[in-house]
C-alpha cells in the first residue's frame, strides 16, 4: 500500500481562459475563441491571446531560448509554485516530470544558412536550446528551485499525461513527498500547421463557422489545434496535511501502453488503448462501475474518434458513464492536452458542471453515452485518457477532494 496522492495546486494558460474558474465560466456561457489562421484561412485554431510570459517570470535573458510551447510550460510551472506556498527546503526536494512537444516553428526558428555560415547578426549563441527538449525543465528548475527527480517525456500528444502518471507513482511508492508535472505546447505556425495539413490530420474547412468543430459526430473531419500549458503539484497525503496544503483532487491510479501498430493510425481494434484504460483502473484498485465520468482523448479524426469510442463502448459497457470531449472547448493542445484537460477537469469535478461536446449532432455510436448539454452531475471517480502518434496511450484515474 502507497502513499495516497493528491493535487495541492493547478494552473493553465488555454485558448479560453488563464485560471480554471474563468475557463469553467466560459464554458457554463458556451463561449470558445476558434479562429483562422493568419497563414492559411482554411485552418481555424485556438490560440492564446495576451501571453507574456515576463508576468511569471520577470526578466532573464535565457527567455530568448524558449520556444512558445516551452514558454507556456515555465509560465504554468512558476504559477504554481506561486500558489502552492513551498518553502525553499521543499521546492527543492520537489521532483519535476515535464512534458515537451517538438518545435516544428522551421520557417521562423531556423536561420538562413550560406555557405556554412549564419548571417543573422542577432543569431543567439546557444539558439539550439529552442529545440532541446529540456530546455523547459531546466529553465523551470533554475527559476523554481527545483533538485529532486525528474524526467522530461517526449512521447507525443500522451506526454503530459504520462509525465503526470509517472510523478504520481514516484510520490505514490515514496521515491518523493511532492512534484511538479505537466507541460506546454504551441504548433500554431507556419511549419506546425504544414506538417498536420500534410498529414491529413486537420479539419481544413473554408465555408463553416471557426467553432464548428464536431468530434465524435459523424461529420468529424480531422481536429483543430490549440495551444497551452498547465502544470499541477501532486503530494503525498501526509506530506499535504503535514503543510497545511489546500487540496484540489486525488490521484488514484495510472496505466500506459504502446500500440506497436503504426507510426501515425491508432490500432483500430484498441487492444493496447484499452490496456492502458484497465491498467490505470486496477491501479486504482477500481472498477468500470465505479467511473461516472470519462474525459476523452476525442480529437474529432474519423480514426481516433472510431477507435476510442470502440473501446470505451467495450470498456464500460455496463455502466454507460458520461463521456466529454474538452478539446470541443480549447483544441487539441497536443503534448499539452492531458495537464491542460486534467487541470480543466478537477474545475469541473468541484462544480459539478459536465459540459456538452459542442457540435454533437449525428453521435458515431448508440454505445456510448456522449454529453450532449451541459448540465449540473456530481462525479465520484473519473478517467482522463490520452493517445499519441507513435501509438502512445495514457490513461489517469482522478477523483475530487471530499
Amino acid at each position: 500500500m502507497g502513499n495516497r496522492v493528491v493535487v495541492t495546486a493547478a494552473d493553465l494558460i488555454s485558448p479560453l481562459g488563464t485560471c480554471i474558474d474563468r475557463v469553467v465560466e466560459n464554458i457554463r456561457k458556451d463561449r470558445t475563441f476558434f479562429a483562422r489562421t493568419e497563414f492559411d484561412p482554411s485552418v481555424s485554431a485556438a490560440g492564446v491571446s495576451d501571453f507574456e510570459i515576463k508576468n511569471s517570470t520577470g526578466r532573464n535573458k535565457n527567455l530568448r531560448y524558449l520556444n512558445r510551447g516551452a514558454s507556456l510550460a515555465v509560465a504554468t510551472a512558476l504559477n504554481v509554485l506561486g500558489q502552492s506556498c513551498l518553502n525553499h527546503s521543499e521546492r527543492a526536494r520537489a521532483g519535476l516530470f515535464c512534458a515537451a512537444g517538438p518545435n516544428l516553428d522551421i520557417s521562423g526558428e531556423i536561420p538562413r544558412i550560406e555557405n556554412k555560415a549564419m548571417p543573422e547578426k542577432e543569431l543567439p549563441a546557444l539558439w539550439m536550446l529552442r529545440f532541446l527538449p529540456n530546455t523547459a525543465s531546466s529553465m523551470i528548475a533554475q527559476l523554481g528551485g527545483i533538485h529532486g527527480e525528474n524526467l522530461t517525456v517526449g512521447t507525443a500528444c500522451s506526454a503530459s499525461l504520462q509525465a503526470i502518471g509517472e510523478a504520481f507513482r514516484k510520490v505514490r511508492d515514496g521515491y518523493l513527498a511532492l512534484a511538479l508535472a505537466g507541460g506546454g505546447d504551441s504548433r500554431l505556425n507556419p511549419g506546425g500547421i504544414l506538417a498536420y495539413t500534410k498529414a491529413r490530420a486537420l479539419r481544413v474547412e473554408t465555408s463553416a463557422p471557426p467553432d464548428c468543430y464536431p468530434i465524435f459526430d459523424q461529420r468529424r473531419d480531422g481536429f483543430l489545434p490549440g495551444e497551452g500549458g498547465a502544470f499541477v503539484l501532486l503530494e503525498s497525503l501526509d506530506h499535504a496535511r503535514q503543510r497545511k496544503a489546500n487540496i484540489l483532487g486525488e490521484i488514484l491510479g495510472y496505466g500506459c501502453s504502446l500500440d506497436g501498430h503504426a507510426m501515425t493510425a491508432p490500432d483500430v481494434q484498441a487492444k493496447q488503448p484499452e490496456k492502458a484504460v484497465r491498467k490505470a483502473l486496477d491501479d486504482a484498485g477500481t472498477t468500470p462501475a465505479d467511473i461516472d465520468t470519462v474525459c476523452a482523448h476525442g480529437t474529432g479524426t474519423p480514426l481516433n474518434d472510431d477507435m476510442e469510442s470502440s473501446l470505451i463502448s467495450r470498456v464500460f459497457a455496463q455502466s454507460l458513464p458520461s463521456v466529454i470531449a474538452l478539446k470541443s472547448w480549447i483544441g487539441h493542445l497536443a503534448s499539452a492536452c492531458g495537464a491542460v484537460e486534467l487541470a480543466i477537469l478537477l474545475g469541473l469535478l468541484q462544480t459539478g458542471l459536465l459540459p456538452a461536446i459542442r457540435n454533437l449532432e449525428r453521435p458515431i455510436s448508440d454505445k456510448v453515452r456522449f454529453v450532449a448539454q451541459n448540465h449540473q452531475s456530481s462525479s465520484a471517480q473519473a478517467v482522463i485518457q490520452n493517445f499519441g502518434f507513435g501509438g502512445q496511450n495514457a490513461a489517469l484515474v482522478v477523483a475530487p477532494w471530499k
